[in-house]
C-alpha cells in the first residue's frame, strides 16, 4: 500500500525544516502579545520538535514510506537527512558547544548525574516486565505469544534500544531470535513512545526552576558550570571575520572528518575481535564496540574536549557554540519529523506497553530526584543518555545551555557501555511476567 508522502525530495523537505526553524525562532523573538505568552508555557526548542512532526502528520513529508510498482512489489523509500544531521552535524555540533567546557566543572556536578542515569537505567530493566505484568490483566493477547513470535522477545529489542543504542538493540535481536518480519512494529514503538517522552522532557525545561523547586533541589554546580562558560564566552567575545568563521567551520567539520576516519578502522576492528568472541551472549554484549556511530561520537568528544584545553577554545569568543546550536536544532527537526502522531491507532496495543513502561522509567527517576534533590537537569540527561543514547541527550542538555552537551554525550556513551548486559537481565524479567 502506497503511503507517499507529498514532498518526497530531500532538498524541498529539507527546505521546509528550515522554514519551521525560522518561523520556530521567528515568533519566539516577538516581545508582546499571542507569541509571548506561547513561548512561556511551551519551549521553542519543543516547537522546533513538533512543527516537523505536525508535517509528517498530514502527510507532507515523512522519514520514510512505500510505493508499488509495475508488477505489484513494495519498494521502501527513505530520507536522508536524519542521516546526515546525526552523523554530520551532531558531531561537529559537540565539538563546537565542547571548545569552551570547563572539564573540571563538569566533574564537580556531582555524583547525583550518575545516580540519575543508572537510576533511568533500572526504570527500564523494572518498567517492561511491570508493563507486561500490567497489559496482560485487559489485553493478555498483546503481551502473549510463543517461540520466535513472543511478544517479550520484540520488547528485548526496545530494552536494548532504550538503555543503549541501536547496536544493543541489534544484538538483542540477534540473542533472542525475534521474528524479523514483526520487528518492525518494535521499531516503531520504541521510535513513537521514545519521541513522546523527549517532547515531554522539552516541555519540563520551561518549567525546570519549579520543577527544580519542588525536588528542593541544589543547582549550584550547574550554574557554577554555565556562569564559567558564559563568563569566558563574554571574555573572549568580538565580531566574528570571515576568516573566524571558515576557521570554526574547519574546526568542526575537520574534526568529524578525523572521527569518521578513525570510526572507519577501529568499528571494523573491533568488530572482529568480537566476532571471535566464543560465548555468543558475551559476544552480543560488546556489540556496541563494531558500532561506527559509537566511536564517531565518542572520538568527536574526545577531540572536543582535548582542544578545549588549547587557545582553539578562543574560537567561542567568535561564536562557534552558536554555530553548534544551529546544527543541533537541524538534528530536533530531523528528529522530529520521524513521529507521525497518527500512527498511536496503528498498534495501541504495543504502545500501551510501552507508554507504561516509560512511565515506570519516568516515576522512579521522578521518586530518587526527589528522595537525593537532584535537580531537573540531571534527571532528563538521566532519562534521555538510556532512551535517547548520543543521538538526542546532547539535545535536550543543550536546551539547559550549550555548555551541558558534554555532559550528555559522556552519560550517552555510558549507556552503550551497559546497554546490551542491562536489556538482557530486563529481558529475563520480561519472559518470567510473559510465561507467569
Amino acid at each position: 500500500m502506497d503511503n507517499q508522502p507529498l514532498f518526497t525530495d530531500d532538498t524541498i523537505v529539507f527546505g521546509l525544516l528550515m522554514l519551521a526553524l525560522g518561523l520556530v525562532f521567528y515568533t519566539e523573538s516577538l516581545k508582546g502579545g499571542f507569541w509571548e505568552k506561547f513561548y512561556k508555557i511551551i519551549p521553542g526548542l519543543f516547537m522546533a520538535y513538533m512543527v516537523p512532526a505536525l508535517l509528517t502528520t498530514v502527510g507532507l513529508i515523512a522519514p520514510e514510506w512505500s510505493t508499488t510498482n509495475d508488477v505489484g512489489e513494495e519498494i521502501k523509500h527513505s530520507t536522508n537527512l536524519y542521516y546526515v544531521s546525526s552523523r554530520y552535524l551532531l558531531p561537529a555540533a559537540l565539538v563546537l558547544m565542547t571548545l569552551s567546557i570547563d572539564l573540571k566543572a563538569v566533574f564537580n556536578l556531582g555524583w547525583k548525574a550518575l545516580v540519575m542515569f543508572f537510576t533511568g537505567t533500572i526504570g527500564i530493566v523494572l518498567g517492561g516486565p511491570i508493563a507486561i505484568l500490567l497489559v496482560s490483566i485487559f489485553s493478555p493477547e498483546t503481551v502473549g505469544g510463543a517461540g520466535p513470535d513472543a511478544v517479550w522477545r520484540g520488547l528485548s529489542t526496545l530494552a536494548g534500544s532504550w538503555i543503549g543504542g541501536g547496536a544493543n538493540q541489534t544484538a538483542m535481536l540477534e540473542i533472542y531470535g525475534y521474528n524479523q518480519s514483526e520487528y518492525g512494529k518494535m521499531v516503531f514503538v520504541d521510535i513513537f513512545v521514545a519521541n513522546v517522552w523527549m517532547a515531554v522532557l522539552l516541555i519540563g525545561i520551561s518549567k525546570s526552576k519549579r520543577i527544580d523547586k519542588w525536588l528542593n533541589a541544589d543547582t549550584s554546580a550547574i550554574e557554577a558550570l554555565k556562569e564559567k562558560v558564559t563568563s569566558f564566552a563574554q571574555s573572549v567575545k568580538r565580531n566574528p571575520s570571515l576568516t573566524d568563521l571558515m576557521i570554526i567551520a574547519a574546526i568542526g567539520f575537520g574534526a568529524v572528518s578525523f572521527a569518521h576516519l578513525c570510526a572507519n578502522f577501529i568499528a571494523p576492528f573491533f568488530d572482529g575481535i568480537v566476532a571471535n568472541i566464543e560465548s555468543i551472549t558475551t559476544r552480543n554484549i560488546f556489540t556496541f564496540l563494531g558500532s561506527e556511530f559509537f566511536w564517531m561520537i565518542s572520538i568527536s568528544t574526545i577531540i572536543a574536549i582535548i582542544l578545549s584545553f588549547t587557545k582553539i577554545k578562543n574560537y567561542e569568543g567568535a561564536g562557534a557554540s552558536k554555530f553548534g546550536s544551529v546544527f543541533i536544532y537541524i538534528l530536533v527537526a530531523s528528529i522530529g519529523m520521524k513521529i507521525d502522531l497518527m500512527s498511536i491507532f496503528d498498534n495501541p496495543g504495543l504502545i500501551a506497553v510501552g507508554i507504561v513502561w516509560m512511565a515506570i522509567h519516568a516515576g522512579l527517576l521522578i521518586l530518587i530526584g526527589k528522595l537525593i534533590k537532584a535537580p531537573y537537569f540531571f534527571l532528563a540527561i538521566g532519562s534521555q543518555a538510556n532512551v535517547g543514547g548520543a543521538a538526542s541527550a546532547p539535545v535536550v542538555a543543550t536546551a539547559f545551555h550549550p555548555s551541558l552537551a558534554t555532559v550528555g554525550v559522556l552519560l550517552a556513551v555510558l549507556g552503550y557501555a551497559i546497554g546490551t548486559v542491562a536489556a538482557i537481565g530486563c529481558t529475563i524479567l520480561m519472559q518470567l511476567a510473559a510465561t507467569s
